[in-house]
């Protein structure tokens, strides 16, 4: 008894990914694959399903959260502990390729799926689990959310302004690095059993991959013992890489080296700041970086900001506005390399975010079908389960 395989045209529409997983690290992971081509079949428990499908804003009766991370997936409603349900699961891990979880590590031992039967039972099959802090150490067992492991990790207290709290990161980057992390790792053990032909057991832990995204603070922490803190939205190690307040609001510049800082003051007209004895190097700069940012600012707060980003872009400095989510979402760029698609939901539709992996030059087909409703695919999958047989 096995699934098909799915009918997508995407690099990884050769596998089929039987999708355990709820809320967001996990859900943010079997998207990744999904829009990359592979059949997801999500389980959720029957009646209500996945908990976010109940996280506002509810439009037409349905989550937006909850669709905008389950886009292209179905849908097979299976109370794990019905042994005709549990039965079908069986069955479903026959043919997959991929088995992806994020409960607390232990509950599926507690279901009868340890990763010792799995391995026994179904040798093939690449086996990933997504948790707080990971299949081992004295920790395994704790409950973690995305603030916990961002404040665990130290994220928080390099976030922020000096003056101010620690600060928790705008986006759920816990949740979604795992989840980035995890498809990755599952994708290299994909790859390993095509050379060994057996599957293997991928542990992710979100602590892990916070930290992960600390590399370059550990490493000046392990070098020089300074402890890292909280610096605004300024570069830690370079001057001027900051935002800079203008007549009508904010912009964002960004030197590197000298040649780039002494091109900034000439072409917005502060020359003398080139050989000034405050900001004559990188590491005069550094040394004196608020002073150069009270100079800066009260030259470029004589006018507005599409004008200064005129001229700072035109000498060839990054440069950028400070958009708000809207303003990105109009993004000539992004529109041009097409990373928005509308996605139709019986009775509106709305606009997702796809993934943006390019596997070639130019647009990959853009998969844009919507959330499952729950079940929505059980009684398909059940009698193509039957019909295999």
């Amino acid at each position: 008894m096995a699934l098909s395989r799915s009918g997508k045209t995407g690099p990884l529409s050769d596998l089929i990914v039987v999708d355990l997983t709820r809320y967001l690290s996990g859900p943010y992971c079997t998207l990744l694959l999904a829009d990359l081509g592979a059949r997801v079949v999500k389980i959720e428990s029957p009646g209500n399903g996945d908990d976010s499908r109940y996280v506002p804003p509810i439009e037409d009766g349905k989550s937006a959260y909850f669709m905008s991370i389950n886009r292209g997936k179905e849908s097979i409603a299976l109370d794990l502990k019905n042994p005709e349900h549990r039965a079908i699961l069986e069955n479903m891990l026959e043919g997959a390729d991929i088995l992806v979880e994020n409960f607390r590590p232990g509950v599926m031992d507690k279901l009868g799926y340890s990763a010792e039967f799995l391995a026994g039972r179904y040798p093939s099959l690449v086996y990933g689990s997504i948790s707080g802090f990971g299949q081992t150490g004295p920790w395994r067992d704790l409950p973690a959310y995305d603030l916990v492991v961002q404040a665990l990790s130290g994220m928080m207290s390099i976030n922020g302004y000096p003056d101010g709290p620690p600060t928790r990161v705008g986006t759920s980057i816990g949740d979604l690095c795992a989840g980035v992390y995890a498809a990755l790792a599952i994708l290299a053990a994909v790859n390993e059993r095509r050379r060994t032909g057996r599957g293997s057991r991928v542990d992710v832990a979100m602590l892990d991959c916070q930290v992960a995204l600390l590399e370059s603070h550990y490493m000046r922490h392990n070098v020089t013992g300074e402890e890292p803190g909280r610096v605004g939205s300024r570069h830690p190690l370079i001057t001027p890489f900051d935002t800079f307040a203008c007549a009508d609001g904010y912009i964002v510049i960004c030197t590197v080296g000298d040649a780039m800082y002494r091109n900034l003051v000439k072409a917005i007209g502060l020359p003398e700041l080139q050989e000034h004895p405050l900001y004559r190097t990188p590491k005069d700069r550094l040394a004196n970086g608020e002073a150069l940012k009270s100079e800066l600012e009260a030259h470029l707060g004589k006018a507005g900001r599409e004008h200064w980003l005129k001229i700072v872009g035109e000498a060839g400095i990054p440069c950028s506005p400070i958009n708000s989510i809207p303003e990105m979402a109009d993004n000539e760029q992004l529109k041009a390399r097409g990373l928005f698609v509308n996605v139709e939901a019986d009775g509106f539709s709305y606009r997702a975010v796809r993934t943006p992996v390019r596997t070639r030059p130019g647009h990959d087909p853009a998969f844009s079908e919507r959330a499952p409703m729950i079940d929505e695919h059980g009684d398909k999958i059940r009698a193509e389960l039957a019909d295999a047989g």
